[in-house]
């Protein structure tokens, strides 16, 4: 019978470059081994050995194109265990030159390929006050009245549920300590508000910029003010 090896798991993800390198991974986009070195603060070849071990151990895969390897979180679920470890992380002073501002992450960013900050929990507590959600323990699921509303949002609930990947649940925010709304109904979610124009990618950070579009439908839709309007 087998077990899983959490003692060999716990000394991958204990070395503070390898654990840097998952973190700059939970912006959801591929990077280079490049761009995970200078994130954090190592030299190349360096890099490329914690890649390897985070690899192997199936934390990360890897994509070629071209010239060059691209690097990625291997599953949701990695991306979950992350987040989960930052929620009960006690919180450093942040000095990094390519990190983002404490400010920033903590208003609106990805974790992983969902919504988290500010917006990710305000977003999901209207979602559940209006009943559109309802909680069973950690999973989440879509009422009568909910499948509705997703539909008109332009998200249809019944081919995320075909997925393999879990529909729906609560994922503890390490920066607002409140829950937001994670899975493949959090992705889509996440997925709608780029495709409105509302929210916005920055390169090479899991910050999420709002538009002033999206301020407006956020006010109108959500009853949500987060931050100021783009100038």
């Amino acid at each position: 019978m087998a077990e899983p090896d959490l003692p060999r798991l716990s000394r991958t993800i204990g070395d503070p470059t390898r654990m840097g390198m998952l973190a700059l991974l939970m912006e959801g986009r591929a990077l280079t081994a490049k761009e995970l070195a200078y994130g954090c603060g190592v030299q190349p070849g360096t890099a490329t050995e914690h890649l390897k071990r985070l690899q192997r151990d199936g934390l990360i895969e890897s994509t070629a194109q071209g010239r060059h390897k691209y690097y990625r979180l291997a599953t949701a679920e990695v991306a979950h265990a992350v987040e989960a470890l930052m929620v009960v992380a006690q919180p450093v002073p942040v000095v990094s030159p390519c990190r983002r501002p404490a400010g920033a992450l903590g208003a609106a960013r990805f974790c992983y390929d969902h919504l988290a900050g500010e917006l990710g929990t305000r977003m999901t507590a209207v979602l559940l006050e209006r009943a559109f959600l309802v909680t069973d323990g950690e999973a989440l699921d879509v009422t009568e009245r909910g499948e509705a509303w997703f539909s008109n949002f332009g998200i249809d609930t019944a081919s995320l549920r075909k997925r393999r990947r879990r529909f729906a649940y609560l994922c503890l925010d390490w920066s607002e300590r409140h829950d937001h709304l994670g899975g493949a109904l959090g992705a889509a979610m996440a997925e709608r508000l780029l495709e409105l124009g509302w929210i916005g990618r920055q390169k090479h950070s899991r910050v999420v910029s709002i538009s002033e579009l999206g301020h407006q439908a956020l006010a109108r839709e959500f009853g949500l003010v987060i931050g100021s309007p783009e100038e």
